[in-house]
């Protein structure tokens, strides 16, 4: 969706490691917004995205093309913002997409299932790159492509940190210095889960709630912070999870709400670790 940041351009580069052809998408997707969210003030940093893209040396290679496709081209039928009113083909991947990020955003990843369906169509790559952060993503993603035989193999790679911890992310652009700071408790208290899960594995399966408890109690010891969830979640349906299997393992994730600079809104921060 464009605005690149090192979380983007860690993808690149592995893709330049690993491909003899690299092309990266850039298209603000409308049908992953709601009406009510402001599809207009998303950003839009196209000439420095490229930019950014022409300077990305991997291995003494760069990117072979950009594609930056239109949206009458990517919605030929149109699209409304409102889904009753939408036409045309639209692709949902459901049991993995309502939970989570889907209870607050109903229709996203319908609108990223739908693109990302429309771009392997149109490209037909044989891999394609997605960050950790955005852990519901991939298992959407993981399941589309299984689902769908659509031959391309989903790469999902860590997620890139600033300094602190705290996953990089447009978002963070809203947040004053001393708020990226506290906001390095989320993989703080996700780590704690995720210690916890490692030290006690060994005994077999271990119990889920202790390890939300821990990670709930470590995120609220900022009372700025809103916690909007926090999951145990199986790593290829995303269904709750009562414990955790050595072997299985599962995603612990949480979504927070902090404070943005010079702003009563706040910024809504995702994050996750995965435990085998």
């Amino acid at each position: 969706m464009g605005a690149l940041h090192d979380g983007h351009g860690s993808l690149v580069s592995q893709s330049l490691l690993e491909n003899d052809k690299t092309i990266v998408s850039i298209f603000v997707n409308p049908s992953q917004f709601a009406p009510h969210e402001d599809l207009d003030a998303y950003p839009r940093t196209l000439d420095s995205d490229i930019s950014i893209l022409e300077n990305s040396v991997t291995n003494n290679r760069v990117v072979d093309a950009v594609f930056v496709p239109k949206i009458s081209e990517m919605y030929p039928s149109g699209i409304e913002l409102d889904v009753s009113k939408q036409r045309g083909t639209f692709v949902s991947v459901l049991g993995c997409s309502e939970q989570l990020e889907g209870v607050t955003r109903p229709q996203f990843f319908r609108g990223v299932a739908t693109v990302v369906t429309k771009l392997l169509n149109i490209v037909t790559p044989t891999n394609i790159y997605f960050g950790q952060k955005d852990a519901q993503q991939c298992v959407v993603i993981k399941n589309l492509v299984k689902d769908l035989m659509i031959n391309t193999t989903v790469r999902v790679m860590p997620t890139k940190r600033e300094p602190n911890g705290l996953a990089l992310s447009s978002r963070n652009a809203y947040l004053s210095p001393e708020i990226k700071r506290e906001s390095s408790v989320i993989f703080q208290a996700l780590s704690t889960g995720e210690q916890f899960y490692n030290e006690n594995k060994a005994k077999g399966k271990v119990d889920a709630s202790v390890v939300l408890n821990m990670v709930k109690q470590k995120l609220q010891q900022n009372p700025h912070f809103n916690i909007e969830y926090i999951a145990v979640s199986h790593p290829d349906t995303l269904e709750d999870l009562q414990f955790i299997e050595p072997g299985t393992g599962a995603i612990i994730s949480t979504a927070v709400k902090v404070p943005k600079q010079n702003s009563i809104e706040l910024a809504r921060l995702i994050d996750n670790v995965v435990v085998h």
